[in-house]
Formats: C-alpha cells, structure tokens, sequence
C-alpha cells in the first residue's frame, strides 16, 4: 500500500504543477518556475522563524510573498538595468536561493528543515504520517496534495478565458480592458502556493521537472490547450508509476527517477512529432 500512496503523491504533484507550468510555456516563462521554485526557500524560513510555527498558512503567505517579489525584482532588473530576462532571473534566483540555504542551515535546528530534503524531497516517508478525514485514512501530503490539485483546477478553468488571452494575445487583452499584470502576479502567486506544499513531499528537483517537462511535452503533440491538460496529466501518471518502479529496481531516489522517467516521454513525444512530420509551437 505504501508504494500506492507515493504514486499518487506523484501524480498530485505532476498533475498540480503541470497545470502551472502549462501556463508558464504559454507566456515564455517556463524557467519562471525553477526560478520561484529556488526563490520561495527564503519566504519560508523566514515566515517560520517569525510565527514559530510550521503551520501551512504562514508559509504559504512566505512563500507566496517572495513569490511575487522574486516577479518583481525580475521585471525591475530587465526593464530598468536593461538586461536580457533570462539573465535578470538567473541573478535574482540564484541569490535568493542562496539566502535560503544560508537561513536553513543556520536555522535548521529551530526550523526543522534540512536542506537535502529541500532539494530532492524523500517520497519514501510520505506513507508514515497519516491523517484521519471523514472516515478515510492517508498520507497527509496526499490530503494536502489533493487540496492543491482542487486549487489549480479552479483557478485553471474558471480563469481560462482569461489565461488564454493574456498568454496568448496580451496586446489585445489589454485593449477590451483585461487587466493582463493582475493575471500575471495571480499566476505567480498560484505558482509560488503549488510549489511551497510540494517541497515537503517531493523536494524542489522533481517540483521543477513537473513544472517544465509534461508542458513542453504536450506542446510536441498538439497546440490544442485542452488537449494538453488531457496530456499533462497522462505524463504525470506514467511519470508516477514508472519512476516507482525503476527507482525500486535501481535502489535509487524516487523522485529522480520520476523526473528521468518524466524527461524520457518527452523525448519519445520529440521522435513521435518528427515522425509524424510536426512542426513544434516551441
């Protein structure tokens, strides 16, 4: 029952960050994601350090904080020291992140927070601590992690007129009035909640990964939006399962034999598009 629980871990977690990431690919920003993915690791010890607690909410509103701040440092750097964005989004994350491990391994004692885990996460404990709702016994990730997917389906659909336009015509959004920054820091706040409640569980390497990777995927296959949730989703599946089952067969992490697994649907997706003759929107 155990390897059950990681699987759907997975899944949550690919399925919920996927969803996001989608988003992402369609602005050009998929590297936004590692970048707040690096970035909220700061908001978080810090919003513990000042509440003392590890209570979900106050380090969501850490994470979500220094979420939107790292957009903002970003568009600062680009817009006013007139560098590439790429380059003002390395500088900012990099240095966040290393604020983050320096407060986690100052304060990891007080924290509880170790910064391995942080990194690569450790799915094989998700089974051992286990919460009681309505009648239902599970992993509490998987509860937390359900909350999530739940979140990034509503925002996802009841937001899709607007995330399609902003994505895909930001010019002509902002001419019939939509407000196309609002959208952009509501997705970056979206993107720094999904990715601070799947740290614990999966650790930031497999967080980014699911970020970047069943997006890119789905847009070797089709340009059809819709269709790429339906793919995203798939990839997060066979993703789940197959990384299971070759980090049990390896004795190696679980979570990066779900990003290996992950990476290699992408290139059968990359050989089945050249056979097919597709041109890539990537």
């Amino acid at each position: 029952m155990d390897a059950v629980w990681i699987i759907i871990t997975g899944f949550l977690v690919a399925s919920s960050t996927g969803m996001l990431g989608n988003l992402l690919l369609l602005r050009k920003m998929s590297m936004m994601g590692d970048a707040l993915s690096h970035a909220v690791l700061p908001g978080i010890v810090i919003a513990y350090l000042i509440s003392g607690s590890r209570a979900s909410l106050p380090l969501l509103l850490g994470a979500i904080i220094m979420g939107v701040l790292t957009t903002f440092l970003i568009q600062f750097f680009s817009s006013k020291g007139k560098m590439q964005g790429d380059a003002a989004m390395g500088t900012v994350f990099t240095f966040l992140f290393a604020v983050g491990v320096i407060l986690v391994t100052k304060y990891a004692g007080q924290a509880d927070i170790d910064a391995d885990c942080v990194l690569h996460g450790e799915l094989a404990f998700v089974p051992l601590q286990q919460t009681t709702f309505l009648g239902l016994r599970a992993p509490s990730a998987v509860w937390t992690l359900s909350v999530l997917f739940i979140f990034t389906q509503v925002v996802f659909w009841l937001g899709y007129k607007g995330w399609v336009l902003t994505s895909f015509n930001p010019e002509y959004a902002k001419s019939v009035g939509i407000r196309t920054t609002l959208w952009h820091y509501a997705l970056m706040a979206a993107t720094s909640v999904a990715t601070v409640v799947s740290f614990e569980s999966v650790g930031a390497i497999l967080v980014i990964a699911f970020l970047v990777v069943p997006a890119a995927t789905a847009y070797l296959l089709t340009k059809d939006l819709r269709l790429m949730v339906i793919f995203i989703v798939l990839q997060g599946l066979f993703s789940a399962v197959g990384g299971y089952f070759v980090s049990d067969l390896l004795e190696a992490s679980i979570s990066g034999s779900m990003a290996v697994v992950s990476f290699l649907l992408f290139v059968l997706a990359f050989i089945i598009q050249k056979k097919r003759g597709l041109k890539s929107p990537l």
